[in-house]
């Protein structure tokens, strides 16, 4: 399920960790978005070599690293630089269309992104690891499904998926 997303100000955006009582988004917690590019740009250099991976991203341009990054980042709280640059999920969504992804290739791109994910020194807490995890699962997954001959355009009014810690004490206590 994805969640509509809020219209947030400037000041939310980029909430500041000052107050200890305040949660932090899953991209403070990392590092924000300079940790997030190191992680995409680590990722990206290994894929042309990747035997599985390469052939995917063949024609992978130039920027894509720095555009993963920042939709991540805007998926985990950070700033909207994705949305802002003209960036949608619909267009993401977009890019994945009939590409007949297999789940062989889903799991090695999940598996070199924990593997990069440890190299670029994301947090290895269970708590966010848990959150990051269940995000790579089902962005993958979506990934998968969206590559399937015959999947209509998403509607481009989708909303940016909004990602975070998920219900504490587990989603049966919803």
């Amino acid at each position: 399920m994805m969640l509509a997303r809020q219209s947030r100000t400037a000041e939310e955006r980029e909430p500041t960790m000052s107050d200890r009582t305040a949660i932090p988004t899953l991209s403070q917690w990392l590092g924000g978005r300079d940790r997030l590019a190191e992680l995409t740009r680590g990722f990206y250099t290994k894929v042309p070599a990747d035997p599985i991976l390469g052939p995917v991203f063949a024609n992978m341009d130039p920027g894509h690293a720095a555009h993963v990054a920042d939709f991540i980042d805007e998926v985990f709280g950070g700033p909207a630089a994705y949305s802002d640059a003209g960036g949608s999920h619909a267009g993401m969504i977009g890019q994945h269309l009939e590409r007949a992804l297999t789940e062989t290739q889903r799991r090695r791109w999940f598996d070199l992104m924990l593997e990069t994910a440890d190299e670029a020194g994301l947090p290895d807490d269970p708590e966010f690891r848990a959150a990051f995890v269940g995000y790579l699962e089902w962005g993958t997954r979506l990934a998968v499904i969206n590559s399937a001959p015959g999947v209509a355009d998403p509607a481009p009014a989708m909303p940016m998926p909004v990602w975070g810690w998920g219900p504490p004490g587990g989603p049966w206590k919803g």
